[in-house]
């Protein structure tokens, strides 16, 4: 099943790395190894290694893998510092100690072979990953018959953990995706998605919410945000402690949200320029003639931050400029660093793409979280193969995970268009160099003071790319710009609430053009960005008024109340 395996979207990559004959080859004794199987595959793979790096990298291995079979001949038993040998079982038995180090040492082989490869960029960067993919794979802790918590687990239960794995790994298998929590623990709108609201108006893109106020002025500009189109609204609304959306009501804001449709096959041939047209600049006239405010603060979150640029440049380009102020979380505008991410891109899987779906058809919601699983395989994927099948774990309730299960279908033809254009060809940070609902987009155009922020540890959108926006947006304006970089990684470094008073975040005020030069200058500050934000708001949000009676208008009345619909439909 193609959505079960963590590595599906690799497709030729990781199938040319994976060739038992070739690999097993370094899994033997330093004595036994023979490059030749290895190096082919290196080779068909558009790379190769210098005769003298392998000899070394050949030297150390033996050298290191005799100190090992000398040590465990000795009984003495290898420090593991790796988190997944670290407990008792693992330490106690020689021979899973032995094991355990013994698949470190041949996981730190094979990553340094693959670093020493010569080939560009690009095909060096995909065999590092599909190497890493492999070693994850091959971890003892991922087989009952190597896994010395599991085998302990049979013997306590008398066979019931096993049993009860099986029968969860074959419900994951009906459903097509590993469990990574208890799902019957939460219902949208009950649970989560909780914040009091309505919805005030739809199309067959999205419906929009307004929220109702937590306080008697609000702000008299609007707040509008739009989150990504790829996963549910609800990561900025999962309880009332951590939602994005309560802490903004709560400041004052009348804020409204976009929640963006669950494509079936009536959308099939929707385009990027619907998602521009239909979705952000309706969402953004609809919010204005509700509130009769000619301008909003505007909120993108991750690609949700490049539907409202676009369609703000769009607007611009018709001489509309409605955002008094943008905002920016984990936003690609310049695509030319995307990560790990740059290894399910190239010309061959776009084309394939555009072939299969490009003119009409879906992009399943499973296939695109197989592929953020992919990213961090030890901690999405293998971790719950060990817990829910060989231990027969049930995975906790949690919201955060909840919400990640809960996938969305992209159109195809929208989605091939963003592969293209963004991914691989880059095209957006160019002035004029994309045609957009009929106009050329530019993003200096955008007339509005922008907060950007990234997450340090964000391996889906490098926070030096998020950094890379404020060289596109208010240039030769760079004081209109402000920049905020968070800890943690793309969710949890935006779900940072300050009651939690967790992580730290970073500013600079000077005005510098590169990355590492903002970094180097930058204090650090304990606890959540929210407050910094929540300043950089108020200036631009205009003065205080009475809070709205009622949700909607004559001409736009409440529909539902929120959720709404469009949230609790599940991907197939």
């Amino acid at each position: 099943m193609q959505s079960f395996d963590p590595q599906s979207m690799m497709n030729e990559w990781v199938g040319k790395f994976y060739q038992p004959d070739a690999w097993q080859e370094w899994m033997k004794s330093a004595q036994q190894m023979n490059a030749a199987p290895l190096l082919e595959v290196l080779r068909e793979a558009g790379g190769s290694i210098a005769p003298e790096a392998l000899l070394t990298l050949q030297q150390d291995y033996a050298r290191e893998a005799a100190q090992l079979w000398q040590d465990f001949v000795a009984s003495k038993i290898p420090a593991l510092s790796d988190r997944r040998f670290t407990s008792g079982a693992w330490k106690d038995q020689p021979v899973s100690a032995y094991s355990a180090a013994a698949y470190l040492l041949n996981a730190r082989f094979l990553m340094a072979l693959a670093e020493a490869v010569d080939a560009s960029p690009k095909v060096r960067q995909k065999i590092i990953f599909a190497v890493q993919q492999m070693i994850d794979a091959m971890s003892p802790a991922n087989f009952l018959a190597t896994n010395p918590d599991a085998q302990a687990k049979l013997i306590e239960t008398k066979g019931e953990s096993l049993a009860k794995g099986i029968t969860q790994m074959l419900a994951d298998m009906q459903k097509g995706r590993i469990s990574q929590t208890d799902e019957s623990a939460f219902h949208v709108g009950q649970n989560v998605a909780t914040t009091e609201g309505s919805v005030v108006f739809e199309n067959r893109l999205f419906q929009l919410i307004q929220y109702k106020p937590l306080t008697e002025t609000v702000h008299q500009r609007p707040m509008l945000m739009i989150p990504p189109c790829i996963n549910k609204f609800y990561i900025l609304d999962l309880q009332p402690e951590n939602s994005v959306v309560r802490y903004l009501v709560e400041q004052g804001h009348t804020v409204y949200l976009v929640s963006w449709a669950n494509p079936d096959q009536t959308m099939d041939q929707v385009t990027w320029d619907d998602y521009i047209e239909e979705g952000a600049i309706t969402a953004i006239s609809t919010v204005k003639a509700i509130s009769g405010q000619k301008q909003l603060s505007t909120f993108g979150f991750c690609v949700g931050g490049t539907i409202l640029s676009t369609a703000l440049a769009v607007l611009a380009a018709r001489g509309e400029h409605p955002a008094a102020s943008v905002t920016l979380l984990t936003t690609l505008l310049d695509f030319s660093n995307t990560g790990v991410l740059d290894v399910f891109v190239d010309e061959m899987q776009v084309t394939l793409r555009e072939k299969t779906i490009g003119k009409k058809g879906l992009l399943p919601g499973r296939d695109l979280a197989s592929t953020f699983s992919a990213l961090r395989a030890n901690d999405l994927v293998w971790n719950y193969v060990q817990a829910n099948y060989l231990k027969g774990e049930a995975p906790p309730p949690f919201d955060l995970l909840y919400w990640n299960s809960d996938s969305t279908n992209l159109p195809g033809p929208m989605f091939c268009w963003y592969l293209r254009n963004t991914y691989l060809e880059n095209k957006l940070c160019i002035p004029n160099g994309l045609s957009v609902c009929g106009e050329t987009v530019d993003l200096g155009l955008i007339d509005a003071p922008v907060f950007i922020y990234g997450s340090r540890e964000d391996h889906i959108v490098p926070w030096q790319a998020a950094f890379a926006s404020t060289a596109l947006l208010n240039p030769g304006k760079p004081e209109r710009n402000v920049f905020v970089l968070g800890a943690s990684g793309h969710i949890a470094g935006v779900v940072n609430p300050p009651a939690k008073k967790k992580r730290s975040y970073w500013v600079n005020h000077d005005q510098v053009r590169k990355s590492d030069d903002w970094f180097a200058g930058a204090s650090e500050h304990a606890g959540s960005w929210w407050p910094v934000w929540a300043d950089f708001l108020t200036e631009h949000a205009g003065k205080k008024v009475k809070a709205p009676a009622s949700a909607g208008s004559k001409d736009f009345p409440a529909i539902e109340q929120a959720p709404g619909r469009y949230v609790k439909v599940r991907a197939a």
